[in-house]
Formats: C-alpha cells, structure tokens, sequence
C-alpha cells in the first residue's frame, strides 16, 4: 500500500492522497504503522519504506511519503531506497577480508534431491532386512512345519484316496512275494510285512496309521532287493517317500542326538536350519507332529515308521506281529 501512494496517477490525486494522509497522521502513531503496514525498525533486516524515511517512527515516515507524493519523485526515492535489496549480503568472512565463505553442499538441490531418494530405500532396505532377521529366527524357533497337504500323490485326493492306493500297494507286495525268487528267509520277511501292512489298513483311523501301511510295504520290499542296509521311508514324513540318507538330528527340548532317515527335501531343511515338513497326528484335539505322541499311545512314533528301529533283528513287521499296534488302537 505504501508503494501505491509513492506513485500517484497524477497532481490532482496525489494532492487528494496528500490531504487524506495527512488527516490519517492524527489517528496517531499505531493507527499510522497499521496503515503503512511496518513495525518497529530492526537492525537485522530493512523494509525499503525504513529507508525512504531514514528509520524514523511510523507518524513522521507517513509525513515524509506526504512530502514526497506531492513533491512528485516518488518513483527516483523509492528507486534509491530499493537499489542494494538485490545485492548478496556480506559474511563476517568478507567484512574481515578473508574472502567469501564457500556455499554449504548441504543446500544444494542435487543433494537435497538425492537425500530425498536414497533416504526412502534405504528405510526400506533396513526394514526389509529385520523382517527377514525375524523370519529366520521365527523358522529356527519352530520345531516343525506343519503339512500343508499328504503325499505328493496324494495331495488333491482325501483320505480315502490315500487308503485306496495303501490297499493297492499291500497287493502288489504279495504279488512280488510270491513270485520272488530270492532266498526264503527273505521271501518270508517280505510275507510277512505284507501281512502287517494288511492288519494295519484293517484298523487304520487316519492318515498316520495310512503311513504306516507303506513304511511296512517298504520294508518288505527291502527284504526282497539286493540292498543289505535300505533306508526306510523318510522319518519327518514317510509320505515324502523313500530317504535319501540317515542324518544326525536332535529333538526340540532334548539332549539326545538321533540319527534318522530323511528323504532329500527334509535333508535340505534340517542342513540349511529350516522346519522340515512333518506328518502330524492329533493329540488333545490339536495337530502335533506325530513322534511328539508318547511312544506308548503311538507305534509309529516309538518307531519313527522304521528310523528309530533297534536293529537287524527289529522290524515294523515284528512290532505289529508282536501286538504293538493294535495296542494303541484298543
């Protein structure tokens, strides 16, 4: 507002303006410094009106723009007053004479720029690396996994899949027993873990006792080959297949080391410090990994379905002739 009156449009209106802020002046000096729109004088920084007027009080900065509208030069004073606003302020390094200070790289738009885009990745790259701290922590801190589904073979097919394709397998192992041609002591072992396999699929309640009837079929087919030490099916979760090679492993909570049979995929997990995938069994009404059932409620977690076995002399076959399994199950 200021400005305007420094430029009136002519003689007749700057007289006009010169009376009306003369009549202003006896509103006083706070009506006057509103008017103007200035505050008390600083050292620090200097509007162009404080310079027109010398840095004196609002009243007599308003009485000398009066003397100014009507002495008609406004635009050469205010031109004067505003020539240095454009000009770098000096340093206390260049009032000393030690020359100009040297910019700060930190208000350089490239930096700000760049601090703007590498601060967000790296943020993200930090959270990315807790989240996956504590998902190896979380994996070494659980026992097991549980199984998402049953045999590779069986995973689109129910529970009556499964115990179909056990009843076919029992078949086919008598069918080989009998028309093996190895040694007797060998063919007898084999008949005899078909017969097992039958007692079990008779009174199989689930898909563990299921797993049961194939690691029995194994056996007996080991009996059959050539192979002095075959593996058993794999110890974590027999439907998995047959094992690739024993290992040493420790249960969660336990001090004792065991060695058992593991397919490849379970011997994967255990050497890279993951949860294999293990066959559960349901124990007070939840899912627990099956050799967590106490060895007396349970054949196949007394056995780890051939892994935990005492010897040549000890067999699954033996166990179920032997009244074992159907103990479990009366």
């Amino acid at each position: 507002m200021c400005t305007d009156l420094l430029h009136p449009a002519g003689p007749q209106r700057a007289s006009a303006t010169a009376r009306r802020l003369r009549g202003a002046v006896a509103l006083g000096a706070a009506s006057v410094a509103l008017l103007c729109g200035t505050a008390a004088p600083s050292a620090a920084a200097e509007s162009p009106g404080q310079k027109i007027a010398g840095g004196a009080g609002p009243a007599k900065r308003v009485a000398r723009a009066i003397d100014i509208i009507e002495a008609g030069n406004g635009d050469t004073v205010y031109a004067r007053a505003t020539a240095g606003l454009g000009a770098p302020k000096p340093t206390q390094d260049t009032a000393d004479g030690a020359g100009a200070k040297a910019p700060s790289p930190h208000g350089s738009p490239f930096v700000r720029l760049l601090s703007l885009v590498v601060g967000p990745v790296l943020l993200l790259a930090a959270v990315g690396l807790l989240l996956r701290r504590r998902s190896r922590l979380r994996d070494l801190s659980t026992p097991f996994a549980l199984p998402r589904s049953v045999f590779a073979a069986a995973r689109q097919a129910d529970e009556a899949g499964l115990r179909d394709r056990a009843a076919e397998e029992v078949v086919r192992l008598g069918e080989e027993a009998r028309t093996a041609q190895g040694a007797p002591a060998a063919v007898e072992r084999a008949l005899d873990a078909c017969a097992a396999a039958g007692t079990v699929l008779d009174r199989a309640r689930g898909v563990p006792d299921l797993a049961g009837v194939f690691a029995l079929v194994a056996e007996g087919r080991a009996a059959l080959s050539a192979a002095t030490a075959a593996l058993p099916l794999c110890f974590f979760h027999p439907l998995h297949g047959p094992a690739a090679r024993r290992i040493p492993w420790r249960p969660l909570g336990r001090r004792e080391q065991l060695r058992v049979a593991a397919c490849e995929t379970c011997l994967r997990a255990v050497r890279t410090r993951r949860a294999p995938e293990v066959l559960t069994d349901w124990r007070d009404g939840r899912p627990v990994p099956y050799f967590e059932v106490p060895a007396e409620d349970s054949l196949w977690a007394a056995t780890g379905y051939g892994s935990l076995l005492g010897g040549a002399a000890d067999s699954l076959a033996g166990r179920v002739q032997r009244g074992d399994f159907t103990r479990t199950r009366d």
